[in-house]
């Protein structure tokens, strides 16, 4: 059988344009993950990767911080080493502001709601803890012209 669309091309048809970003070991730190340039984006999804496994009290949450305005969490702030959670355990928020992360070892939810950022950053905020390691992948739609994300 002919396949007349790749997986890529019908990923960025129904999510955007794909940006990873690898950020290990975890340490007690805002760590800029992504930089919004050039305009609004739709953030159509978040989702994280284990990549070392996270095995203390380790509080995370994510937020937006504009070029011109205040800082907005995306999220609550979640503790994922309570129960360990193990390389290849996926995290990622349902997109409202008081949700908390969810881990889980082979599916999790996406957002419900895209949300829409302008220009600035977004930055994973490890409050307590101190190991582990998370691949965020982040799928977004220009909003404006030019706009577009790249991991920091």
């Amino acid at each position: 059988m002919t396949t007349i669309i790749q997986g890529s091309q019908l990923r960025t048809i129904l999510f955007g344009t794909a940006v990873s970003k690898a950020y290990t070991p975890l340490v007690v730190e805002t760590k800029t993950l992504f930089t919004i340039t050039g305009g609004k984006v739709l953030i159509t999804s978040i989702t994280g990767e284990v990549t070392t496994a996270i095995t203390v009290a380790n509080t995370v949450k994510l937020q937006v911080n504009p070029t011109t305005g205040t800082t907005k969490d995306l999220c609550a702030a979640t503790d994922l080493g309570t129960t360990d959670t193990p390389v290849g355990n996926l995290v990622s928020f349902q997109g409202l502001t008081g949700d908390s992360i969810l881990t889980g070892p082979g599916a999790v939810p996406t957002l419900k709601q895209p949300v829409v950022v302008n220009t600035g950053t977004i930055e994973q905020v490890t409050a307590t803890g101190a190991d582990g390691g998370i691949t965020w992948t982040l799928t977004y739609v220009p909003l404006d012209d030019g706009a577009a994300v790249a991991a920091a």
